[in-house]
């Protein structure tokens, strides 16, 4: 039976699809599975047993990807499971900063026991007047699970829609509303857009992105939504850019205390996919991604190895190996089954970086000893068999 530890509680729709060949287990010392939301793993020591770690959410910012690289340890993550959640956020946040939704919703609970109120309200609704973002130009920086969603719906309220991403999927691409104008620099989306938000990863080269810089491109007035990562925006610049008036409002889910304590900041507490709907479906696609991985090899989401699916194994055996992408790997796997005169009826290797993965389906069931021989070639890091 695969032992699988949750170190945060997993949705029960998820859990349920859990086989009877799966069983939880409160030890992580002995978890050959593990289910994460956001409970850091930086600190914890790594079994030797652990196959594989699934992350219920986009983001794996608490998992030691290269440490389980090293280990043989595949991380999943469920891209595009919050997606919706994450897009109704953005909408909502476009309109609270377009209309003073929040002003008008303070002046009502200060004037709640004023007799008058019905009256007083017409007086004072003209502070907190704002503008419709039907007509207005969105752009939408990464073109991914959620910056599809957003794109598409910023042209169903009537927005005129421009996106960047230089790595746009074919898949995404054929999801996104043919009236989004594809550009090939974020510049064109400075330079023209009323509202700009950001569906990026924090890497080297998009940390600090929005700074002053960035800002000196854009119109005045400008409305900066983040719902990816913090970091991509440098806050001094962004203080600075909110002083001057050349953004308008800060829309984030993402408020440490220098971003909480600006004017004209709108800040959520990170509920981007605190949905039900949104932590059911990152559940389910997290546990689909394990029994997948245990029972037939397959990889899937995968953000520390190559996605490799070979579906259910027809075939006698089938070894799956993690180890390092370097040269002559394969002959050498290969060699072994030659050796034991054992046939290799299928093949599938990847690579990613550093780390490669490949599956091979025998004609029979493969030995120990072979198992042992391709464990102790170097740039191996791990050998299981599946059938």
């Amino acid at each position: 039976m695969t032992k699988i530890n949750c170190l945060n509680p997993i949705a029960k729709i998820g859990m349920n699809l859990l086989p009877n060949t799966f069983g939880t287990t409160d030890n992580f010392a002995e978890a050959e599975a593990v289910l994460v939301r956001s409970a850091s793993m930086h600190e914890l020591e790594l079994p030797d047993s652990l196959l594989a770690v699934a992350r219920a959410g986009a983001g794996v910012n608490n998992i030691p990807l290269d440490k389980c690289a090293q280990k043989g340890i595949v991380v999943f993550n469920t891209p595009g499971a919050n997606a919706n959640g994450v897009k109704e956020l953005i909408v909502a946040g476009m309109l609270l900063a377009s209309r003073d939704l929040k002003g008008g919703m303070q002046w009502v609970e200060e004037n709640k026991d004023d007799d008058n109120i019905c009256k007083t309200m017409e007086k004072a609704k003209s502070k907190f007047s704002g503008c419709e973002i039907q007509g207005k130009k969105l752009g939408v920086i990464g073109l991914g699970a959620i910056g599809v969603k957003v794109a598409n719906a910023g042209i169903a309220l009537g927005m005129e829609v421009m996106g960047c991403d230089p790595y746009l999927s074919v898949k995404n691409a054929l999801n996104i509303s043919s009236q989004v104008q594809i550009v090939k620099a974020n510049a064109d989306i400075y330079a023209e857009c009323d509202f700009i938000t950001v569906h990026v990863p924090l890497l080297d080269d998009t940390k600090g992105m929005f700074n002053k810089a960035s800002f000196s491109m854009m119109k005045d007035g400008v409305v900066i939504l983040n719902f990816s990562r913090d970091l991509l925006v440098n806050e001094d610049d962004m203080k600075e850019a909110l002083e001057s008036g050349k953004v308008k409002k800060y829309v984030t889910d993402f408020p440490s205390k220098k971003v909480a304590n600006m004017e004209n900041v709108i800040a959520f507490p990170h509920l981007g996919a605190s949905t039900k709907e949104s932590e059911d479906n990152c559940a389910v696609m997290a546990v689909k991604e394990i029994v997948d991985y245990i029972e037939n090899g397959n990889i899937t989401n995968s953000v520390n190895y190559p996605a490799c699916d070979m579906g259910v194994c027809t075939k006698a055996g089938r070894m799956a190996i993690c180890h390092k992408n370097v040269p002559n790997m394969l002959s050498q796997f290969t060699g072994v089954f030659a050796a034991e005169h054992v046939n290799i009826s299928e093949m599938s290797s990847k690579s990613k970086g550093d780390y490669a993965y490949t599956m091979l389906d025998l004609d029979m069931s493969a030995t120990t000893v072979s198992v042992e021989k391709i464990s102790a070639l170097e740039g191996v890091i791990k050998v299981r068999i599946i059938k």
